[in-house]
């Protein structure tokens, strides 16, 4: 998914509770609230996806028009910031008056599915979309609580995937991209001399940490909980993957000190003009492009491993990142939002909106194509072969927050001269697991 408002994040299980309490629902009227009298009308809560909310409007409003030519149905569109979208769902599930489809981050899938806020997509429903085949199984797996209906159906998918500067590759004598944390670390030393560093982060970005934190956990042979959705933060795997990260600025000394303060994309500007050598990032392309960095000055390949040999969990190189598509499950107008889900999902609209966003489809068959460009051959085959769901618990943005908050404190402090430790790791994630629990 992409960044959103973590202190909000931090308040989603408690705000969910509260509208299980209340009462949830969906479906509004022409100004956004409330019943919907109108069966021909829905509103649709859109992600900013692109460069702004104008350019997703110019993106979105002609296919919306497809749809109502279509079907009859006109669709009122609102493109959400991320910084706002996560506060704008949690008042709708408590009030009761919100959109008919919306736009979710699919990290939330199964804190909002827990709500009751949605219409689960159940044989019945998901047969009205096409079905669940039409979709790719690593994708459907973030979608919700595993053994229960999906909470929402797969929009438009992400990877991450290491980015890397083919001329400042060249300059430093590295022939190929390293494969192992371990030649990124020999690479970035190469790459970091007068005022150049090895690896751009957004250690300042907790959603950020938190994610490379699930990646190199996963490496580790661990996990953040147990079977049964207990917290298991201070558990040696993970604190072997929270200091391996943390390291790349505070031992190995290959990301800038001022790395642990970025957030809001500022890592991929620096590596767009030649700050950094190397970048972790989701679908960077059009962004690198929008800062200047031509398709041809980099070189894209999947995330780096701890051996070459891991396979399974092991070889993990990227969560499921990605934006899922929602129905409220109060709305008023159930047929026409299945008929608008259907229609954003299909094969055409797939291929349209994510060659556009610069982001991978979902949908099998959108995946027959020829890869459009370099991105989208590594994120299809990391999708397909390395990537794995983020925890589905109902608390697991709680976990976003706590154990990225843990890291960029960490991170600070490496900033400052002051040494990390595995101990001050243990006890940072100790700390967090503790305020997981209350």
């Amino acid at each position: 998914m992409r960044r959103f408002r973590t202190a909000a994040a931090a308040a989603l299980t408690t705000a969910l509770t509260a509208a299980l309490a209340s009462g949830c629902g969906g479906g509004t009227t022409t100004d956004g609230a409330g019943s919907n009298d109108k069966p021909k009308e829905l509103t649709y809560w859109a992600t900013n996806q692109a460069s702004s909310l104008q350019k997703d409007k110019k993106i979105l409003k002609p296919e919306l028009a497809k749809f109502e030519k279509q079907t009859g149905i006109k669709v009122k569109l609102e493109v959400i910031p991320w910084s706002s979208l996560l506060d704008r769902i949690l008042a709708a599930a408590s009030s009761g008056q919100g959109p008919d489809v919306l736009n979710i981050g699919n990290t939330w899938s199964s804190s909002l599915q827990k709500s009751d806020a949605l219409l689960p997509f159940d044989g019945k429903n998901m047969a009205k979309i096409g079905g669940k085949g039409r979709f790719s199984p690593s994708a459907l797996a973030a979608t919700g609580a595993e053994g229960k209906p999906p909470a929402a159906v797969p929009l438009y998918s992400l990877t991450y995937a290491l980015y890397y500067n083919k001329q400042m590759f060249r300059q430093a004598g590295i022939d190929e991209p390293p494969k192992t944390w371990k030649e990124l670390v020999a690479a970035g030393e190469k790459l970091t001399d007068d005022g150049h560093y090895g690896l751009a982060l957004e250690a300042g970005d907790p959603v950020e940490n938190a994610h490379h934190a699930f990646v190199f956990a996963k490496q580790h042979g661990a996990d953040f909980f147990d079977a049964s959705g207990k917290p298991t933060f201070d558990k040696p795997g993970n604190v072997k993957a929270v200091k391996q990260y943390v390291d790349f600025l505070a031992e190995d000394r290959i990301s800038a000190k001022g790395n642990a303060e970025y957030a809001a994309r500022q890592s991929v500007r620096d590596f767009a003009k030649g700050k950094a050598g190397m970048l972790l990032w989701q679908a960077a392309g059009s962004q690198l492009l929008g800062n200047g960095m031509k398709p041809a000055d980099y070189g894209v390949a999947p995330v780096p491993v701890q051996s070459v040999s891991d396979t399974g969990d092991r070889g993990t190189t990227s969560m499921v990142a990605g934006i899922n598509l929602a129905v409220f499950k109060n709305t008023d107008n159930i047929d026409g939002a299945l008929k608008f889900v259907k229609f954003m999902t299909s094969d055409a609209e797939q291929h349209k909106l994510n060659t556009t966003y610069g982001s991978l489809s979902p949908v099998r068959a959108a995946q027959k194509a020829a890869p459009r460009d370099k991105d989208e051959k590594v994120m299809r085959s990391v999708l397909a072969d390395s990537a794995a769901p983020l925890p589905q618990v109902p608390d697991e943005s709680k976990f976003e927050t706590l154990v990225g908050t843990a890291m960029k404190e960490l991170f600070a402090q490496a900033a400052a001269g002051r040494e990390v430790t595995t101990d001050s790791v243990r006890e940072r994630l100790a700390k967090a697991q503790q305020q997981m629990r209350k």
